[in-house]
């Protein structure tokens, strides 16, 4: 019924009719469509426009491959690229986390809400923490980034690489087939399973998340918008969160091509400081390097934060390539 829809409705736009509907696309996850929906009420109420949501499946929503053996978690975003470039859709809902960071012609990032919560959560059976789980205990993730913190901290583990929906994920350790497993804290609350089965907040000091996590970014046609759209990202995009997870996600995009190298990094802005810290760490969790930079933006406007947010990311970058990081951790380093 949707596709039907947006397929009357592509055929209105190429003959010049006058269409009031904006068409969102988005993953059909329900972490997906639940996020995507809290957009969509957004721009709906900014613009005054019908908003509609339309629903993509991807290659890596139907293989049970790993991510890693698909190219990473780049495979979620092509299928919503290619929508869009079809007008299929007006623009797409990305979790940042899961977006490559090159370039993709014709489109560009539009917008980027405010951040949620860019924690992970150990989810575990008997309120078990990370370090009273019993040794050998078996611990799920899919995420590369996890796989070297857990053996880091717990080389005793056993970490199991999974799939799945947070439902599938959290019934394993419900069912008793695994001990824990590591999730979003932004994924968790835009369910509502907070209170799932978790056990720990791991704070980002000491467990730095992937680049851009619990973050959302809107993607459009490049010089495509019209006045009403642009205009309603531009009332729901939040430039302190632009600019963090933009500094974020430029250590990655210096430091290697795809989204699934152990990396983690975090930026805030705190007391007129843009702060950066990013690590890097070797597969199995033997090695890790870290650098820290800060930058003081002349004001919070967009052009200053982004000046700093390019400034502390090339120097936190050349850090850890200076320090070996390219020798232990599978980076394609870019010039």
């Amino acid at each position: 019924m949707l596709r039907e829809r947006a397929t009357r409705l592509q055929a209105g736009r190429r003959g010049g009719g006058t269409v009031s509907v904006i068409r969102v696309g988005t993953r059909s996850s329900a972490l997906a469509l639940a996020q995507t929906t809290t957009v969509a009420n957004r721009i709906a109420n900014s613009s005054g426009s019908e908003v509609q949501i339309v629903p993509i499946v991807t290659h890596g929503d139907t293989s049970t491959d790993s991510l890693s053996s698909l190219g990473g978690t780049g495979v979620f975003a092509s299928a919503l690229r290619e929508a869009l470039l079809n007008d299929e859709c007006d623009l797409i809902v990305h979790s940042l986390k899961d977006l490559p960071t090159d370039a993709y012609p014709g489109l560009s990032l539009g917008a980027t809400p405010k951040r949620a919560d860019a924690r992970d959560v150990l989810c575990a059976r008997s309120g078990f923490t990370l370090g009273t789980l019993p040794e050998g205990a078996r611990v799920g993730t899919g995420s590369p980034r996890r796989v070297a913190q857990l053996l880091e901290r717990r080389p005793d583990l056993t970490v199991v690489d999974i799939r799945g929906n947070i439902d599938t994920r959290l019934g394993r350790v419900v069912e008793g087939d695994l001990d824990a497993v590591v999730l979003a804290a932004a994924g968790l609350g835009r369910l509502g399973r907070l209170d799932a089965v978790k056990s720990e907040l791991l704070e980002l000091s000491a467990w730095p998340t992937a680049p851009g996590q619990g973050a959302l970014g809107i993607e459009v046609r490049s010089g495509q918008l019209d006045r009403v759209l642009a205009s309603a990202l531009q009332a729901i995009n939040h430039v302190s969160t632009e600019a963090v997870v933009s500094a974020e996600r430029l250590v990655l995009a210096r430091l290697e091509a795809g989204c699934a190298a152990p990396i983690g990094a975090t930026a805030v802005l705190d007391t007129g400081l843009f702060f950066l810290t990013a690590t890097v760490y070797s597969p199995d969790g033997t090695r890790k390097i870290t650098s820290s930079h800060a930058a003081t933006p002349d004001s919070h406007s967009a052009p200053h934060l982004h000046d700093a947010a390019q400034d502390v990311s090339e120097r936190v970058a050349t850090d850890l390539l200076a320090g070996g990081a390219a020798e232990f951790a599978p980076l394609k380093v870019t010039t």
